[in-house]
């Protein structure tokens, strides 16, 4: 193909085609919930359409603003994150004992934590870069000095987003800086500490909880308590969300119900369960087409890896995929019994403007990527 002959905005197929296909099946899974949610849900998948569709304008507008634009700036993307966190704190909006969203008139909830994860990416990978052209060969210390400093600028945002709580965005924050600090070449031994480290704060939290639960609310708050509880008996618990989804997706058979036909009610259906509502829709068929698409379009991403020469942004591809990935597993997981329910959501596919507007964010850098040789030629 003769790039020269190729508009500078093109997105190649094998990116756009997915997204497309993600949007038709998030649309369609929202309405099949339509029939067992009340009053105030019955518009969700027209307000995903439009999330969808502001989404994708804002992806395009990045291809004008290029990648550097955001790297250039990436503390203050980071400044407004980290703000965003605090106000929330103090004046979100309060659901299920959780301070996560700022309410806004005529548009809806805004949950920072989300958009977090999108700075986290930008400065990690300006970090990183920097870091690698100063010190070719670190030493030792130039390392640990560094590391240090990653340390601060992820454990603040961790700290307040904990605090909201939203312990799954937590574990996407660190998630992304182990891939991303992986890719980057630091050296293996400092993953070797670090898990040690974290062992041995789990391991005691852990001892603490078994043995003296009256003092382990008095340190850490009853909020803590009762995650833990959710993660040790998730193997054990028959509650209604997980139970309804087994049989929502267990009795859908090969074809599935049908198109919105939905046999059951579980709690956050268009959301973290969604996933179970499409599976019970279209059944076993449906289930393990989703997934091939979801594996596709991450297979996509990692090849892009090899493809693209800006080391940036390679870092940038590493930490989304991290997300992507660890989002998929957990979310899919959860609702079929493998893992812990965490109130993570399916990328792409569950409702959320939040959570959609930030995809689309790293859509944006992703068509800047695989397309920066089109952008910059007339």
């Amino acid at each position: 193909m003769n790039i020269k002959n190729v508009s500078k905005f093109k997105v190649e197929n094998s990116i756009l085609i997915p997204l497309i296909l993600f949007s038709i099946i998030s649309v369609i899974s929202i309405y099949c919930t339509k029939d067992l949610m009340g009053d105030s849900y019955q518009n969700y998948w027209l307000k995903q359409i439009i999330w969808y569709i502001i989404g994708f304008g804002i992806a395009y507008f990045m291809m004008f603003l290029g990648n550097k634009f955001f790297y250039n700036n990436a503390w203050w993307f980071y400044a407004i994150g980290v703000i965003a966190l605090i106000l929330v704190l103090f004046i979100g909006k309060e659901v299920n004992n959780a301070k996560c969203w700022f309410q806004i008139k005529y548009i809806g909830s805004i949950q920072p934590s989300e958009f977090m994860k999108v700075f986290l990416i930008i400065i990690l990978s300006k970090l990183i870069r920097d870091f690698n052209e100063q010190f070719l060969n670190p030493t030792v210390m130039e390392e640990f000095k560094f590391l240090i400093k990653v340390a601060i600028i992820v454990l603040i945002p961790s700290i307040l987003t904990f605090i909201e709580p939203d312990t799954g965005a937590v574990m996407i924050y660190f998630i992304i800086t182990f891939v991303m600090l992986f890719i980057g070449g630091i050296r293996k031994r400092w993953f070797f500490f670090i898990f040690i480290i974290l062992g041995t704060i789990i391991s005691c939290c852990g001892i603490l909880y078994f043995v003296n639960s009256d003092l382990f609310i008095d340190i850490f708050g009853t909020s803590l308590l009762y995650r833990i509880d959710r993660i040790v008996n998730w193997s054990s618990s028959s509650g209604m969300q997980l139970t309804n989804s087994l049989i929502a997706i267990g009795s859908s058979g090969i074809i599935g119900h049908g198109f919105s036909n939905t046999p059951i009610y579980f709690p956050e259906m268009q959301t973290d369960f969604i996933f179970s509502v499409f599976a019970s829709n279209f059944g076993l068929i449906g289930a393990a087409l989703l997934i091939l698409l979801i594996l596709f379009f991450d297979i996509t991403l990692i090849h892009m890896v090899s493809k693209t020469t800006d080391i940036t942004d390679k870092y940038t591809i590493g930490g989304i995929i991290a997300v992507l990935l660890f989002q998929q597993i957990q979310n899919i997981s959860m609702t079929i019994g493998l893992l812990p329910i965490m109130g993570i959501t399916l990328p792409f596919i569950s409702y959320g403007g939040s959570s959609l507007l930030s995809y689309m964010l790293l859509v944006g850098m992703i068509f800047n990527i695989s397309n920066e040789s089109l952008r910059f030629t007339n």
